[in-house]
């Protein structure tokens, strides 16, 4: 099974971090925001499919043909033009189903395992209580998503896209569609365009840690420093 993760992003709300390293690269822990997802990847996932853009000689040095065991492909994101874009530029490359996930937000081992369990068209999904900024889950009485709609929300309590899904090839029989009020093509937008002819299913995470600016590389640490004496890899 192939995971696609997306690092060609230029971390510009990370900087001064990021003025010379791309965000995904950076370390916590002794190592870097990608290989803290990679930890938690289950063995169904053979192979790693990169997107790179900013800095990209970094991390392909970094991480070579092949890391831990896992093949490693890249595929250079030329033009930031949005993460549908990103994922698109992967099509020639990908069968069947995969995962696809951000390289710099945080996600763990058993809310991956549940999501490649769940079908094969799924968003990861968190509760969130009070007001935050991202794409706000619809779903209907099935479960299955309905809408996506991103801004700043003030709920008691709503669900919150987290950027890891599960895939097939099948998306890429539906256009990518641009995000309202920009150049990029937007993925979750383009999931829900598909999701008007196949069920794309919603597991809620457990656990998952956004990372957006420096302070919230604080935070992670102490995260990941229970998390991982938790699942023995510290």
């Amino acid at each position: 099974m192939q995971a696609v993760i997306l690092a060609a992003g230029k971390g510009t709300r990370m900087k001064p971090l990021t003025l010379h390293v791309p965000k995904p690269m950076i370390r916590v822990l002794g190592k870097n925001l990608i290989e803290h997802n990679l930890t938690q990847l289950p063995k169904e996932v053979d192979e790693l499919v990169i997107v790179v853009g900013y800095f990209a000689e970094q991390i392909i040095n970094h991480f070579g043909d092949e890391f831990e065991g896992r093949k490693v492909t890249y595929v250079r994101q030329k033009k930031q033009l949005g993460t549908a874009h990103a994922l698109f530029s992967c099509r020639n490359i990908l069968k069947g189903k995969f995962v696809v996930m951000m390289a710099d937000d945080l996600y763990f081992k058993d809310d991956i395992e549940k999501c490649i369990n769940a079908g094969d068209n799924v968003i990861l999904t968190k509760k969130i209580r009070g007001k935050f900024r991202g794409g706000k889950i619809i779903v209907d009485k099935e479960n299955n998503l309905v809408e996506i709609r991103e801004g700043i929300h003030n709920e008691k309590k709503a669900l919150v896209n987290l950027g890891f899904y599960i895939l097939t090839t099948n998306i890429f029989s539906f256009d990518m569609e641009k995000i309202e009020g920009s150049k990029e093509y937007g993925l979750p937008q383009t999931i829900v365009s598909m999701a008007k002819f196949l069920d794309v299913k919603i597991v809620e995470a457990k656990e998952w840690n956004q990372v957006t600016e420096p302070s919230d590389l604080k935070n992670l640490k102490r995260v990941l420093k229970k998390r991982y004496k938790k699942q023995k890899l510290l």
